[in-house]
Formats: C-alpha cells, structure tokens, sequence
C-alpha cells in the first residue's frame, strides 16, 4: 500500500483505462472508473465482474479487487461523481484516426467539457487532468483552453486545475506486466506539483511495493523503471516517436526481407546479426506480413499529419505505412504463386488476431488478407484461439472454424497470419495429421512461426518471409 493512497479517477474502461484503473488499485490507490457505454458497465457491475475485454490476467485482477475492495474500486456513469470524489482524472477515452490520418480528438475534447462543468458547479480547485489516451503534440494546449472556455461561461474563471500528460506504453496480451513493471513512466506537467502529485501516484510502482508479478517470471528479471518528468508537448510527442519508430524497425525488416528473397540470402539470420548490435537490438526485428492492430497504424499516421501541420514534411513515416500495406500483397503474391489460381481454392487461415494473446481485430492484417482472397474468389476457413465473432462483412462469407486442423481439412493452402503458441507448439505428429486432411499441402508462414527444414521434410510446401 502507499503511504499515502491517493483518490483517482479513469475516464474510459476500454483496454488501456480499465487495465490503468486495475493496477492503480491493485498497488493502493482508491479509483473510480467512468463509463458511458451502459452494455459494458452493466457487464463491470455485475457480481462477479465481467470484463469485457480479452487481456491475460484482467479478469482475475478485476474480481480480486471488487471482492476485496468494492469500496476502493467503482464503475459508475458519472463524471460529476468522479470530480466530486478524487483530485485527478486519467482521460483514457479513444481517438479513433480521422480520414486524413489525424487523430479524432472528439472524445477528448467532450470530456474535458464534462470535465470543467463538473468543476465550475464543485467549485473544485486545483484539479488534475491526465492525457493517458495517445494524443498528437500540443492537444494539452487545447484541452486548457476547452476548459477555461467552459470555466468563462460559468462566470467561474477563479476555478483553478492543471493538464498533464502520462503517456501509455502498454502492449495487448502483456498489459498487466508493462504497467506494474514498466520500463519508463514518463509524466509531462505544468508544474511542479503536477509532477510531485504524479510521481507519488507512481511510487509503489517505482519501489514495487506490490504483489502482483507476471506469471512464469520473476520481478527482479525486469529492469527497474526511470521516471522521467518533461513539459507536456515533450511527453505527448515521446509516446507518438516510439510507436512510429518500432513500426519503422517493422518496416525495415520487411523491406529487407524483400532483399533476402530476390538474393538467396535468409533475412532471419540478417535479423540476428543486426540485433547482436546493442545500439539496434534484436526486438522488432521479425519480418512478416505486417503491423497491424489499433496503434501502430493510427499513432504513425497521426505523427505524419501532425509533423506536416507543423510544417515539416514527415515523408518517412508516409513511407513506413506504404511498405506495410505493400507487405500484405506480396503474401497474396506468395499464395498465389503457389497456387497458380485462387479462385475456388479454400485457404486455411490460422490467425486472426493482429498479435498472439488478444481478441482484437482492429487493422489486423489477417482480415485484409482474408478480404482480397475472397475478391479473387477463394473459399476461406479460418481459426483463432482467441476470436469468436468475426467483422459483419465477413461473417457470411468465412467459415470460423473450432481448431487449426478443423480450418485445414480439405484446404489447399493454409497462411498463418498470427503466431499463437498453440500453433509453434504443434507436434510433428499432429501436423502429419492435418496434412492428411489437406487437399494441397502448401503452407504460407507470414511470420516465419515454423522452421522451413522442418515443415519440408514432414512433406509441406513451405513459403516464409525472406527465407530461402
């Protein structure tokens, strides 16, 4: 517990906002958390909770704390209840991208309305709002000036609060263990007792004074986190910078990938030469079909739109994202290739998901493979461990299967898309198996999952990424 736990509220029970709300708890803190969506707070008020999202150890953490705590932990509606009840407010609503690759600040503008409303009728002073969605450079600027404006009109200018920025760095399938064991907590204010206020929201996190530890491992085997307090635009700017260069390490990889396939060389062992340089490292670094997903994507195009608001023409990131969608071609290349025609072939998709370990369809690369198969005419039966409803232009058209070898039976081709365990962990016994079952025995690895040799020899047509 902290010495002193503090009184915090999350606007938004999506991923990042419920799993912030969760582990502030957990470590001490008292948090409500504001929904609007009344189908998902239903869910969060049910006893036991139900969590309405897909993310390794949320739905344990959650019970643990309504069972253990309800006081401590609430879901309620109510923003004015919020501001009434706690000194701060994580604003962790969406920022969907707009269609000339900006971010919609919609939300995030109608919550810092709520927001100065629920602190002019208060009479609250000194309030902290917290930016945790990502957010281009300069959005705090806006956000004040929101609220000043709301604050004018209710003849309550006197009112006084702060904007700060604490950017999120969590990762879908391993949340819980970036926030309780971080590798940075970057926090930027306006004034000292912003950063004061936020560092000791952070404490317990920063001593680890905690039980929660990821399962399998061991808390000393992480690094201990650095806290690093700049001005607000600098802490906006640091979340868009490091999306955009990890899709950029993406990028580059694939881009490499096209070299090794056209010389003979296997971009694997070019990966692993590169990342024994300490100053690239090995992370990133896998050649594939692509990032996918709700950040990558989104916060790169966003940083491209806003560098050019700016004035400066931020060509490399429009770069990054044309190698990444030309990625996926070159796997319906690879099919094809294999097949000769794709009209009336039935593919076999393992993968979903834009990554192992999440639910999360949001610009997964596997459903825009998927889409051009069928526009070429391909029958499509897919499987993933985690995806139980597909997108509504895609569930009359595509069979989602119970298991892999259930998606391959009587299949040409199977593409792997996502690099489930459940799919590394496959015996040659059982792929023998599916291979029976399949009518053509050609399998496109689109993330390198499978060893070539090994797939070979067991009698598969194999294809990877960059690999002889």
């Amino acid at each position: 517990m902290p010495p002193t736990p503090l009184n915090l509220s999350v606007i938004g029970a999506g991923h990042v906002g419920l799993v912030t709300a969760a582990c502030l708890a957990e470590v001490g803190h008292r948090l409500i958390v504001i929904e609007n969506d009344p189908v998902r707070l239903d869910l969060l008020n049910q006893d036991p909770p139900q969590v309405p999202i897909y993310e390794p150890g949320l739905q344990e953490l959650v019970e643990k704390l309504r069972a253990d705590r309800p006081e401590d932990f609430r879901f309620t509606d109510s923003i004015f209840e919020a501001v009434e009840e706690t000194d701060a407010a994580f604003v962790c609503v969406g920022t969907p991208q707009g269609e000339s690759g900006e971010a919609d600040l919609f939300y995030v503008e109608k919550v810092a309305s709520s927001i100065a409303e629920a602190l002019a009728e208060r009479n609250r002073q000194g309030y902290l709002v917290i930016e945790k969605s990502t957010v281009p450079v300069r959005t705090g600027q806006s956000i004040r000036r929101v609220m000043e404006r709301v604050l004018a009109g209710r003849n309550r200018s006197e009112v006084s609060f702060e904007v700060a920025s604490n950017p999120e760095f969590l990762a879908e399938g391993t949340a819980l263990r970036d926030f309780f064991y971080p590798y940075r907590v970057v926090v930027g204010v306006e004034s000292e007792r912003g950063g004061e206020f936020l560092r000791s929201v952070y404490q317990p996190l920063l001593q680890r004074k905690f039980d929660w530890a990821p399962p399998g491992s061991l808390p000393d085997e992480f690094p201990e986190a650095e806290f690093l307090e700049t001005d607000v635009q600098s802490a906006e700017l640091i979340k868009h910078a490091s999306n955009s260069f990890l899709a950029l390490k993406i990028s580059f990889i694939n881009a490499v990938a096209n070299v090794c396939e056209r010389s003979g060389a296997d971009v694997r062992e070019v990966a692993r030469g590169m990342g024994l340089d300490p100053r690239i490292g090995p992370r990133f670094l896998h050649a594939g079909a692509g990032f996918g997903g709700y950040c990558f994507p989104k916060d790169v195009a966003a940083f491209h739109h806003i560098s050019s608001e700016l004035g400066y023409p931020f060509d490399l990131l429009k770069n990054v994202l044309e190698i990444n969608e030309r990625q996926k071609q070159l796997v319906i290349e690879k099919l094809r290739k294999a097949l000769w025609n794709l009209k009336a072939k039935t593919i076999a998709v393992w993968g979903l998901a834009f990554k192992p370990n999440t639910e999360d369809l949001r610009g997964a690369p596997a459903l825009d493979l998927i889409r051009s198969l069928l526009d070429q005419e391909a029958e499509v039966r897919a499987y993933d461990p985690a995806v139980r409803k597909l997108p509504p232009d895609l569930q009359d058209r595509v069979a989602l299967t119970e298991s892999a070898e259930e998606a391959a039976r009587g299949a040409d081709a199977i593409l792997l898309v996502t690099e489930w365990d459940e799919f590394a962990a496959l015996s040659d016994e059982q792929l023998k198996e599916i291979q029976k079952g399949m009518n053509l025995t050609v399998v496109i690895d689109a993330r390198n999952l499978f060893e070539p040799s090994r797939l070979r020899v067991l009698g598969f047509e194999y294809y990877g990424i960059g690999v002889p």
